[in-house]
């Protein structure tokens, strides 16, 4: 089996987070355009988050958050996003790094990311580095980044992100949104 050594599944992951920044870049600046909404899940424990020890306590691994109507504050940087989101009334300020996100998605529109995110680990007593980085996917053990492709309805309804996160969370069931086509960029590997 040939070895890749140029890691093409982790410049297409960097790729994809770039479609994300520049959203949220254009965001920042302008404002969420026409019904764009955005569920962002990211692991709370990855390096660079910054969230209060009351969010860390209630969502210790993962968290999603809902940028629609209440969010305030979005600022953009080539590594990073910060924004003022509401939970429970309470006014809370996130910083989150585009390494940790897991999934991005814009319902209206039925536009999806999912990556895998590398999360550090302790060394045990055995090991020769001091850190150890692995990857830890969304679904399936080693899974790459996928692009879902915006498709008209069908008819059938996808699961709908974790309801229990930010400001806008999500809405009644019967905004589910129609499924999507994926696309895998193990189809294009050799083998």
């Amino acid at each position: 089996m040939v070895q890749d050594l140029i890691r093409y599944d982790i410049l297409a992951q960097e790729a994809l987070r770039g479609v994300i920044r520049k959203v949220l870049m254009e965001v920042a600046k302008a404002g969420l355009p026409g019904n764009h909404h955005f569920f962002i899940t990211f692991l709370t424990e990855a390096p660079g988050v910054r969230i209060s020890s009351r969010l860390k306590e209630k969502y210790p691994e993962q968290m999603t958050i809902v940028m629609q109507h209440q969010f305030w504050d979005l600022q953009v940087t080539e590594q990073l996003f910060e924004v003022g989101l509401s939970f429970g009334d309470v006014p809370e300020r996130l910083v989150v790094p585009f390494s940790a996100v897991r999934g991005f998605y814009d319902p209206s529109v039925n536009f999806e990311l999912e990556f895998d995110v590398a999360t550090q680990e302790p060394a045990g007593d055995n090991d020769s580095d001091a850190e150890i980085t692995s990857i830890e996917p969304m679904r399936e053990v080693n899974e790459p980044a996928k692009a879902v492709k915006p498709k008209k309805a069908t008819g059938k309804a996808v699961k709908k992100p974790d309801a229990k996160t930010s400001g806008d969370a999500a809405k009644d069931d019967e905004d589910a949104k129609p499924s999507a086509d994926v696309v895998s960029l193990d189809a294009f590997r050799k083998k």
